[in-house]
């Protein structure tokens, strides 16, 4: 019988997963992550969910605590980022260093499991022609995940199972209640634990971040108003600025050096090209000369065409076809052929 670990948050999406591969005859152990210290919904509620899921189906249920880990590797990385004037991406740098590959090691080593399973909406194959395993899109566009999964390794996709990959979610919802699980109508969570546990990002980083008054100023270093700590804002950011100006502003760059908010119009906060740094690829080997492919800057934002063109020390230049808004320090820039991801990496500056 095949054997499988199913990452459990507590959500439909992962009770769903471990679900449907009980059903098919798999045997099938739950594991939960305890990511954070003190109360939140994802280690409090979503602990507690998961256990009554594996009650449900029959399974065994494992809690590992990487309370430690995730402090090391997530928080403390976005407290720096924020302070130094960018906006970290989390949930890659998480599911990498925080929880595929933990997990999949302890299913290994202590549970004698060499595959694990989650409820991300994405999809492996491999490829015999390029003897690679390739991450794909999900079927439902709406909740596809991808763009979280790019620096996973040829490793860790090997032995990773996404059940979901083929269905919508509303598939996914119809599934759970003919189970009859228990988080069938459980609502959507937040696409970032750290606001469900704290309310809002600001909130999370006042906790670790003093908030030291700064100016607002123009391109031209008009002072226009003041702010409370640049980590409040983001590059694009255009509500909460709160200043007096005859068109919309946006924060076109975070100077943490002067600590200043530096804004403009949206003609302002577009881009032509930017770098990219700690490359991850995914589904082909890193090219040498440039390619012509799409990339995604933001979870919610298209994938537009750029030209890729390789430079020292592994990283990349992106020449994008159209200037681009809002495009930030600190973000992923996932490149994709189409549902296939290519690779992705960390977006390290901007230029006009």
């Amino acid at each position: 019988m095949n054997k499988v670990v199913v990452g459990l948050s507590g959500g439909v999406d992962s009770s769903v997963a471990a679900a449907s591969l009980h059903h098919q005859g798999c045997e099938v152990i739950g594991l939960t992550l305890w990511l954070m210290k003190g109360k939140g919904q994802c280690c409090s509620e979503g602990m507690v969910d998961a256990a009554f899921i594996c009650e449900q189906l029959g399974i065994p249920h494992h809690i590992v605590d990487t309370r430690d880990l995730f402090q090391a590797n997530i928080i403390d990385y976005l407290v720096s980022g924020y302070e130094s004037g960018i906006t970290p991406l989390p949930c890659s740098q998480c599911n990498s260093a925080v929880k595929f590959g933990p997990m999949l090691a302890y299913a290994k080593q202590e549970l004698n499991c060499d595959r694990i399973a989650t409820g991300h909406y994405a999809r492996i194959r491999y490829d015999d022609q390029t003897q690679r395993y390739q991450l794909l899109r999900a079927v439902d566009r709406n909740k596809d995940q991808s763009y979280f999964l790019y620096d996973l390794s040829q490793d860790i996709l090997a032995g990773t199972l996404f059940p979901l990959g083929e269905q919508t979610k509303e598939e996914t919802r119809r599934i759970a209640a003919e189970f009859e699980l228990k988080t069938a109508s459980k609502p959507e969570s937040q696409d970032l634990c750290l606001i469900e546990a704290h309310g809002s990002m600001a909130a999370f980083l006042d906790q670790y971040i003093n908030q030291k008054e700064g100016d607002i100023v123009d391109l031209d270093g008009k002072v226009l108003g003041k702010h409370q700590g640049i980590h409040h804002y983001t590059i694009g950011q255009r509500k909460g600025l709160g200043v007096a100006a005859p068109e919309p502003l946006y924060v076109v760059k975070l100077d943490a050096v002067m600590n200043r908010v530096i804004v403009g119009n949206r003609a302002n906060a577009g881009r032509s090209d930017c770098t990219v740094g700690r490359m991850n690829w995914v589904s082909m080997v890193e090219p040498v000369s440039p390619i012509q492919v799409q990339v995604q800057v933001r979870y919610r934002s298209p994938a537009v065409s750029v030209t890729v063109i390789p430079i020292e020390d592994h990283r990349l230049k992106l020449v994008f076809d159209e200037p681009q808004f809002g495009i930030t320090p600190g973000q992923a820039a996932v490149l994709y052929d189409g549902e296939i991801v290519l690779g992705g990496g960390i977006i390290e500056q901007v230029k006009n």
